[in-house]
């Protein structure tokens, strides 16, 4: 079990459209899922979907367990593996905060996404999830499963101007 690559931003692999898992409880899923995992704390992610590490299947992982050196201000999004999620907001109300990625290393962007959600989808050994989320947590989930559907983040920015380099934005500690 390893730490897999992360694909970068302009890899035409992120901008596939992801296949829904239909075999469940597997060697080679439960091996996806640690690879994920690994990976995702490695890089000290709150959140990797499997065609980040190019893998077209609906997979992904997020959670931060404790604060996360990325998001040091971030509340506690429980850990989860999701498999074939759908996303449905609750109301049209939307908030603006600043995202990144481990596909666009370095660089954030205030992303509009919507306040309050729901999510569903299957666990590895194809048990239904199904809950409610919001703020940071449902912006974690929107953002990773937008990388099922071959969207990154800077296709939502709306503004350019805050849009940039993490350091320059935010100093060399963040």
């Amino acid at each position: 079990m390893t730490i897999r690559e992360i694909l970068k931003m302009g890899d035409p692999r992120l901008l596939r459209m992801a296949r829904p898992v239909n075999d469940f409880d597997t060697d080679a899923l439960h091996l996806l899922v640690h690879e994920l995992l690994k990976t995702m704390h490695a890089a000290d992610g709150v959140g990797l979907a499997a065609p980040q590490i190019g893998v077209d299947l609906q997979v992904v992982v997020f959670g931060t367990g404790a604060p996360n050196p990325r998001y040091p201000d971030a509340p506690i999004v429980p850990p989860t593996v999701l498999l074939n999620p759908t996303v449905t907001p609750i109301g049209d109300e939307q908030e603006e905060d600043w995202e990144g990625c481990l596909s666009v290393p370095g660089l954030r962007a205030v992303v509009p996404r919507y306040t309050r959600i729901r999510y569903t989808g299957l666990d590895p050994y194809g048990d239904p999830i199904n809950r409610t989320a919001s703020g940071f947590h449902a912006r974690v989930v929107q953002h990773e499963v937008d990388h099922l559907l071959g969207t990154l983040y800077p296709m939502r920015v709306r503004d350019f101007s805050r849009f940039g380099f993490t350091e320059a934005l935010f100093g060399a500690d963040v």
